[in-house]
């Protein structure tokens, strides 16, 4: 059975930094890509960042580029967003999610929720200002 566990997540002033860790188990890790959306009440999960399976490939949304940096460690089977300068509209859930397929690299973009079959529970991160 494959599980995401995130975590991390907590409360921080504007400008600060957190580190947000998502343990996957119960599949060969260093086969499948994996990616980081966030979402507030009452909107639709939207894509943060992705790395594809063997960590060359990555991809960030505009809002969070030059601030957030994620990547991936296969000995501990963790993917991870490193997330500086933080700014109020930061504050979300955040979850992370591994691809569908091994060794994708299909036409279904790192963006597209439809590219990711399991989900972790996701981690509260919040942004004062």
């Amino acid at each position: 059975q494959v599980q995401l566990a995130e975590s991390g997540g907590g409360l921080v002033q504007a400008g600060g930094s957190l580190r947000l860790s998502c343990i996957v188990t119960g599949r060969t890790f260093n086969r499948y890509g994996g990616a980081w959306f966030r979402q507030t009440p009452g909107t639709e999960r939207k894509f943060v960042a992705a790395i594809n399976w063997s960590g060359v490939g990555t991809d960030y949304a505009n809002s969070v580029k030059e601030r957030f940096t994620i990547w991936r460690d296969d000995g501990n089977t963790a993917f991870y967003l490193q997330m500086d300068n933080l700014k109020p509209e930061d504050t979300a859930v955040y979850f992370c999610a591994s691809e569908r397929d091994q060794y994708y690299s299909g036409p279904v973009g790192y963006r597209n929720p439809r590219r990711y079959a399991y989900w972790g529970q996701g981690t509260q991160v919040t942004v004062s200002s």
